[in-house]
């Protein structure tokens, strides 16, 4: 199946799909994938949140790069997946974590979330990486 077109690939990234992060978990290991929200808007950069005292978060800042890849399966089977540098690491704002929360949950699911999951979580940070290398394709009705 040819590769979506740029448009197409950054519109589907546009969507609020899960993302599935990869990152190097060091030698003798594979990367570790996990699922994640992100967000992204044509021509920036990608974005997500998480736990500052994560290994997720050791692990990016560590790599310096990580790949992401979203996919649907209706009405067709569609992916794309991106890699590149982090160009960013820092505290998330209050800001962000509400934006993230509301892009996948709606505003008024988002804001239960928020309230209830409060003391659960530790500091935030947002970590931003600057697209280099995409794969995507529509592989039908399959």
């Amino acid at each position: 199946m040819p590769p979506l077109s740029r448009e197409e690939r950054e519109q589907f990234l546009t969507e609020p799909h899960i993302g599935a992060l990869a990152v190097e978990a060091g030698p003798d290991r594979g990367p570790l994938v996990v699922p994640v929200w992100y967000d992204y808007r044509p021509g920036g950069e990608l974005w997500i949140v998480t736990e500052a005292d994560s290994r997720k978060a050791k692990l990016l800042a560590d790599a310096g790069r990580f790949s992401l890849m979203a996919e649907r399966l209706a009405p067709s089977v569609r992916y794309v997946s991106v890699e590149g540098p982090v160009s960013e690491i820092r505290p998330a704002t209050e800001a962000e974590d509400t934006a993230m929360a509301e892009r996948y949950l709606g505003e008024e699911a988002a804001a239960e979330y928020l309230r209830t999951r409060g003391p659960q979580l530790g500091a935030l940070v947002t970590v931003r990486m600057r697209p280099q290398r995409w794969n995507s394709s529509d592989l039908g009705s399959i």
